[in-house]
């Protein structure tokens, strides 16, 4: 199979995916598209939206219909990382012997749901730190690695304040996205009251497995990158930082810290993503600015002034790429 059937393959697989959510999870078309890419990317996502909007019913319709093992983890201040990793018991053998044996915890599934992540302290928060970046756990000096493939897909409330804890830095930067849920439009409202108060649930099917999900992701591993398309990716991530040349005087006045190379790494591989799942083995500029928001937003750190004056993450890249883009201009 060549690379542009391969390509149309992808893009096929993706719209029988979208199909099955969408029997379950009404609109919010956009939102869809960015967990997917997240997905075949290769990452985490973490979800914000107020309660209500069907954050967890998209993740547990996204594990149904690839057939992937899926874990919900209600996160509250007293869970501990014993409750997420796992722990020693005790066992006893037909002879009587005793011995520990470890108990695997719900981060040994492939789809992990974090629900409501910032409501757990600092401390249990970080049991997710390893497996998010080396898929694999250590406990009691034993480690262990994770089922491929491994996401966590976090939930948190943006409006709540009282009981949370805000995640790190170093958290947040392991997130490949940021997705955003808003309020449904009124046809869509109308349609989620119709399937959620009638007598007949909605049923998907199973349209990927996790071998499926991993072919998908290794394909989107080997989209090539044109060198103006990295470079105009690096000076994205550069236009960020308020000292750079080139930054533009919104990020100057707002922006305290800017994005990681991480943020380039996500910005790349959900734009290959992107490109495949519209039959093209080949990444673009429209691909970059499709995922700028989702995958800088929330690795930028507003100085006082910008808190203070409530200036949007997402304006700021805007203007951002706009600097980058008229830098790469001036080079060439």
């Amino acid at each position: 199979m060549d690379l542009k059937q391969q390509a149309q393959q992808f893009a096929e697989t993706i719209e029988l995916v979208k199909t099955e959510i969408a029997k379950v999870y009404v609109g919010q078309a956009e939102v869809v598209d960015d967990l997917l890419r997240t997905i075949f990317g290769g990452g985490h996502a973490l979800i914000e939206g107020v309660p209500g909007l069907g954050k967890t019913l998209l993740v547990r319709t996204l594990s149904e219909v690839s057939a992937l093992t899926f874990r919900r983890i209600q996160f509250t201040p007293d869970l501990m990382p014993t409750d997420i990793i796992g722990t020693n018991i005790i066992v006893e053998d037909d002879k009587g012997h005793k011995k520990f044996e470890f108990q695997a915890g719900p981060i040994f599934g492939q789809i992990l749901l974090a629900d409501e992540i910032n409501r757990a302290t600092p401390k249990t928060q970080s049991a997710l730190l390893e497996a998010m970046q080396e898929r694999a756990v250590t406990a009691y000096g034993t480690r262990y690695k994770l089922r491929e493939p491994f996401f966590v897909l976090a939930t948190q409330n943006p409006i709540e304040m009282e009981g949370t804890y805000p995640l790190p830095e170093a958290q947040i930067d392991r997130f490949l996205t940021k997705l955003t849920i808003g309020y449904p439009g009124g046809t869509e409202l109308a349609q989620i009251l119709d399937r959620t108060t009638g007598g007949q649930e909605p049923q998907v099917s199973k349209v990927i497995d996790a071998e499926r999900v991993l072919q998908m992701r290794k394909l989107a591993l080997e989209v090539p990158v044109a060198a103006p398309i990295r470079d105009l990716v690096a000076r994205v991530i550069q236009a960020t930082h308020p000292d750079c040349p080139f930054a533009p005087e919104s990020v100057r006045k707002y922006v305290r810290y800017g994005a990681s190379p991480r943020g380039g790494q996500a910005l790349i591989l959900t734009s290959k993503v992107r490109a495949l799942s519209q039959g093209r083995f080949a990444m673009a500029g429209d691909d970059l600015l499709a995922n700028l928001k989702i995958c800088l937003r929330h690795r930028i750190i507003l100085s006082f002034e910008g808190q203070a004056e409530g200036i949007s993450a997402d304006d700021l890249l805007q203007d951002a790429y706009a600097a980058a883009v008229k830098a790469a201009e001036r080079k060439a």
